[in-house]
């Protein structure tokens, strides 16, 4: 019964044995001497100024999502073209070309809007 599952299995137990014993490893065997520099907090070269819990604009987080959303579509392209360009003509080529041709259509028009809106536009 576990016999098509056993080769994941010992997959999933090596990884999780791994991940804990590169953790361990580097708690245990790791340098430990902490100054007050290294201690300090660190923001790209320029001290902390105020406090971490500060509210931020909503703009920064709508700028990220905006960036996943389109990293993410982006990926969806490289299955597209390993196949469109790769020879396999399972669905037809032409299928292919217009199914992608919407796709980016469909984001294009996303982006106008998010651009119309002025999600793009610091004060």
């Amino acid at each position: 019964m576990l016999q098509p599952y056993l080769p994941f299995l010992i997959l999933f137990g090596f990884v999780v044995l791994n991940a804990a014993g590169m953790i361990l490893a580097s708690h245990f065997l790791g340098p430990r001497r902490p100054t007050p520099t290294k201690l300090a907090p660190y923001e790209s070269g320029m001290p902390p100024l105020g406090s971490a819990r500060e509210r931020f604009s909503v703009k920064f987080y709508l700028v990220a999502v905006l960036f996943i959303v389109f990293d993410i579509e982006t990926v969806f392209l490289i299955p597209w073209a390993s196949i469109f360009f790769g020879g396999t003509d399972t669905l037809g080529t032409g299928f292919l070309l217009v199914e992608m041709l919407v796709f980016l259509v469909i984001l294009g028009v996303g982006l106008a809007y998010v651009w119309k809106r002025g999600a793009f536009e610091w004060d």
